[in-house]
């Protein structure tokens, strides 16, 4: 697993959180090393639980650092490599709806969604008691966040906070987790038509191993 300092190492399996981040490192355009784990095996080997102690998948290694989880992969990636254009500048008043979206979809979104498949949500009298509140007011103000991207959630500029907040209202229409409203069918139409989406759907399709 040894790779050399500048080289972006990718520890992913094709049916996980990491098709984000090969979305992300498509949208940068930067060499990476794809490194393919999988859930009985390598994801819990020691020299991967070295890398993330949590045994999951997306992670990367760049320049001796590792990152971890997926909307941290995505705001570091952009970050790293500003050529890409992918974050908005420290000074800019944008960095602000950047970082309030990417984070939101990383927190009450996916806490939310994944509590509701789980029919672990939190009961009405203890709304206060979690950052989603309740599943309907995040619905609510993710339509907004999806509504106001014009075409993209910063105006004219795609980041990557579309490549982690698309990633959610896609999937959110994949899996029928999030209902269909027309701010999520038309932001959702925009993400799917990126070469890069396309692209690194293509790359994680190839390594699903075919079912017989």
């Amino acid at each position: 697993m040894g790779s050399n300092a500048e080289e972006i190492v990718f520890y992913t399996n094709p049916m996980s959180r990491g098709r984000i981040v090969r979305w992300m490192l498509e949208e940068i355009g930067q060499p990476y090393r794809t490194e393919v784990m999988n859930y009985r095996e390598n994801m819990k080997s020691p020299e991967y639980l070295a890398i993330n102690p949590m045994g999951k998948v997306p992670a990367i290694v760049h320049r001796g650092v590792v990152v971890t989880e997926a909307a941290a992969i995505c705001a570091y990636l952009a970050d790293a490599f500003p050529a890409a254009g992918l974050s908005p500048a420290l000074d800019d008043p944008l960095r602000g709806t950047y970082y309030r979206w990417l984070f939101f979809a990383a927190g009450p979104v996916e806490a939310a969604v994944s509590a509701k498949a789980m029919n672990l949500l939190a009961p009405a009298e203890k709304a206060g008691m979690v950052g989603y509140g309740s599943f309907e007011k995040m619905v609510e103000t993710f339509e907004q966040a999806a509504a106001s991207a014009s075409p993209w959630l910063l105006g004219e500029q795609f980041s990557a906070a579309d490549v982690y907040v698309g990633s959610q209202v896609l999937w959110g229409q994949m899996f029928k987790t999030l209902p269909e409203c027309e701010a999520f069918t038309r932001y959702g139409e925009r993400l799917r038509s990126r070469a890069t989406w396309q692209r690194a759907g293509a790359l994680d399709d190839a390594l699903i191993p075919p079912t017989t």
